[in-house]
């Protein structure tokens, strides 16, 4: 499964013809690097890649005032047999990738106790940040009324879970403090 293969394939699928600008855009304001670990350079070299492996053509050219020249591309018919593939294969997918703070918890002896204490006060700060931004971001873009209710379920979705890791950080200070908890 690649989540960039699938954003993009889906997003031409969805919307029609786009250039690597728009499609960039697009992640950003669905926040594609905070969920699925996409970047604007992710995104343009597997533009490359889809256009190589004939997932998706060039259809024109778009140029507006000095700006480069931008190359708009549409999704082909093996392009969505591949998007069918990768929506399969990420929805088989229960857990993704490695949990990193899981590994540095089960790895931490010897760690200083109050400096990892304090990194996590920082993470979830940042998480909390994170949750707020994306709750304002959807809460703006449904005003707009530029999202459709999956668009509107998948922000939902990505809320729940960092509401779930900051249960998780009050959840470990209890129980790093003595209070109850597991």
């Amino acid at each position: 499964m690649n989540l960039s293969r699938l954003m993009i394939l889906g997003s031409l699928a969805e919307h029609g013809p786009m250039h690597g600008h728009q499609i960039r855009r697009t992640a950003e304001l669905t926040n594609a690097e905070v969920w699925g670990g996409i970047t604007g350079g992710a995104l343009y070299a597997e533009l490359r890649r889809l256009d190589a492996d004939g997932l998706i053509r060039p259809v024109r050219e778009e140029q507006v005032g000095r700006r480069p020249a931008r190359t708009v591309y549409e999704i082909t018919g093996e392009g969505r047999l591949e998007l069918v593939v990768q929506r399969d294969a990420a929805l088989e997918v229960v857990f993704g990738s490695a949990d990193p703070l899981s590994v540095v918890l089960l790895f931490a002896a010897g760690a200083d106790r109050a400096e990892l204490s304090q990194r996590l006060t920082d993470r979830r700060q940042k998480i909390a940040a994170q949750r707020d931004a994306m709750a304002a971001e959807r809460a703006h873009l449904t005003e707009l009324g530029v999202l459709t209710d999956l668009a509107v379920a998948a922000f939902r979705r990505g809320e729940q879970r960092l509401d779930a890791e900051l249960r998780w950080h009050e959840e470990f200070e209890q129980h790093a403090s003595g209070g109850q908890g597991q």
